[in-house]
């Protein structure tokens, strides 16, 4: 089965897993997947996180949370409709207490971080 929406699936998976209690996840891995876990380890929303190689064709990421870090997760670039924005039109998640996360030129980016680059791109996701 094809998954339309892998990045959808691996927030879904982390907000089960902090709303089951758990203190680790693990979702099959791609390069956006590890770059936006990179994002939310900069952040401080997540302990750490680790790709994992079980075999050569199943490699997952493994996510360690923090204890209350993620209230949280919006997904707002979606296949269907792509949302782009420039570096002055990036919206702040929660009067700046939150964090979007944007796919640009320069790499998997937080939107701090495209405010002061001056870069814009695809926001892929809301994170409070």
């Amino acid at each position: 089965m094809m998954m339309t929406d892998p990045i959808s699936d691996m927030l879904t998976r982390i907000r089960n897993a902090i709303n089951a209690g758990h203190d680790r996840v693990e979702f099959p891995a791609s390069k956006m997947k590890a770059g936006v876990c990179k994002v939310m380890k900069d952040e401080g929303y997540i302990r750490s996180f680790k790709i994992i190689a079980k075999s050569q064709s199943d490699i997952r990421i493994k996510v360690l949370l923090k204890d209350n870090a993620i209230v949280g997760l919006q997904r707002v670039s979606k296949p269907g409709l792509r949302q782009y924005r420039g570096y002055k039109d990036i919206s702040r998640v929660i009067s700046g207490l939150g964090t979007s996360i944007l796919s640009t030129s320069k790499g998997i980016i937080s939107d701090r971080e495209a405010r002061a680059t001056k870069v814009g791109g695809e926001v892929i996701c809301n994170i409070w």
